[in-house]
């Protein structure tokens, strides 16, 4: 089945700024799947410098209360897990060290792929290390951090994680937005780039556990996302350019700014002066 088909819950170690994006962004998706929204928040299980976000807690911002779970109050993460059972654990608070053994065993017991996403970066405050997230889930784990972790080998497995890094995402909306003259930057072209994304990762990348493209094929890929960027754009009536180009890629490629030339020597010419004298 399908992620969004099952029951999903998704731990955030921290309900910062950065997890509730990474938290709106996953119901919209669900909501595009077809799961209504009351429904959507439900999966998602947040925690915040004081524990768990429950409803009997006062001290919620409005941004935080849509996650709020009417479920006993509790300020330990292995907890949570054990009760929660989810299918993801994403971290983005820049706590190091979060995602212990055991907390990744138990993920590991829970789920057949447990996906583990530590995307506090620099990192030395990454919540686990590549290393320890597929150690400590018998290579089971689905990985992704937000700081670049060296390849790793384990019983014969290459596993060459992922970098979630917003330079997939950012330059590429922002690419897209100022070709096509959107009028605003809704949540639906973040998802879009998004999905746009996903469909760029390879057999190749999946086969070592990379769940992103390569960073070094960057331009390549957000040529590719801002145009699907500009596709939603055009969709959501949000487009200002008229005509809209026949060949989307192409008006982008036009578009970028090229370093690329043929030398930086400049041309020299040799003269006779003997007639000069």
């Amino acid at each position: 089945k399908q992620w969004y088909q099952r029951r999903v819950a998704i731990t955030a170690g921290g309900a910062g700024e950065a997890n509730l994006g990474i938290a709106e962004l996953i119901c919209l998706k669900m909501e595009k799947e077809g799961v209504p929204k009351a429904e959507a928040y439900k999966k998602i299980f947040m925690l915040d410098s004081r524990g768990l976000l429950v409803k009997s807690r006062t001290n919620l911002t409005k941004h935080k209360l849509p996650f709020a779970k009417d479920m006993p109050e509790c300020r330990n993460l292995e907890e949570v897990i054990k009760n929660v059972k989810p299918t993801a654990l994403i971290g983005a608070a820049a706590q190091p060290k979060t995602f212990t053994k055991e907390i990744i065993e138990e993920m590991t017991r829970n789920n057949e792929r447990p996906i583990i996403f530590a995307l506090s970066n620099p990192t030395s405050q990454a919540e686990c290390t590549a290393e320890e997230a597929y150690k400590w889930s018998n290579n089971k784990a689905v990985f992704a951090s937000g700081s670049p972790f060296p390849r790793y080998e384990q019983d014969g497995h290459i596993f060459e994680p992922g970098q979630g890094n917003n330079a997939y995402i950012f330059p590429a909306v922002a690419l897209g937005v100022m070709c096509c003259g959107s009028i605003n930057i809704p949540d639906e072209l973040f998802l879009q780039s998004a999905e746009a994304l996903s469909y760029l990762v390879s057999d190749k990348d999946l086969a070592v556990g990379r769940v992103y493209p390569r960073l070094s094929d960057i331009q390549e890929i957000s040529v590719k996302i801002a145009v699907s960027v500009i596709e939603r754009a055009y969709e959501l009536n949000l487009a200002t350019v008229y005509p809209k180009p026949d060949n989307l890629e192409q008006f982008v490629r036009d578009q970028l700014y090229s370093t690329d030339y043929p030398t930086f020597i400049p041309e020299t010419y040799e003269y006779d002066l003997s007639n000069y004298q």
